[in-house]
């Protein structure tokens, strides 16, 4: 599946990636998972969001919210990961967590915030568990970190930062 990857501040998305990428969120989050939370925090007007569109048609499949040191934690943070339920098991998951490691920039400390039956997925990538796991909205949570300057991480390939 070709994916084009596009990085954009909020201000320069168009109406239409925006709703497509709050319709994904929400499909996932709060119907998938069942999850009644507060999506719109305030901290998308701030952040960097990282589309993963189908080349040949457009489609949203996958989505990160990118957030720079200070404004959430002290360090850059990746939250809101999600890939499309029609577009999962083909690794498209490790592309997107690649890429948005990238987008927060060279040789920086990264937290999330993670589901914590993805934490193996998330140690592939160089994140280190911190602390124990926590219920958030009724989900089992870790805090992760990614210290800045680690080697390159176990998955596949080694993704470029979307331009």
């Amino acid at each position: 599946m070709n994916v084009e990857w596009q990085l954009e501040r909020f201000d320069a998305l168009q109406l239409r990636q925006l709703y497509e990428l709050l319709q994904l969120r929400s499909a996932v989050f709060a119907v998938e998972q069942n999850c009644v939370y507060q999506d719109l925090d305030d901290l998308d007007f701030e952040a960097f969001h990282l589309l993963g569109c189908k080349q040949e048609t457009g489609q949203l499949l996958a989505y990160a919210r990118c957030l720079p040191a200070g404004l959430k934690y002290p360090e850059a943070s990746i939250g809101r990961v999600v890939v499309s339920g029609l577009a999962r098991g083909r690794g498209l998951g490790h592309e997107l967590i690649r890429c948005a490691i990238a987008a927060c920039g060279p040789c920086v400390d990264i937290r999330i915030n993670a589901q914590a039956y993805l934490e193996s997925f998330y140690l592939q990538h160089g994140f280190i568990a911190q602390g124990d796991v926590y219920l958030e909205d009724g989900i089992r949570h870790q805090m992760m970190l990614r210290p800045a300057c680690r080697e390159p991480d176990k998955s596949k390939s080694q993704a470029q930062p979307p331009a």
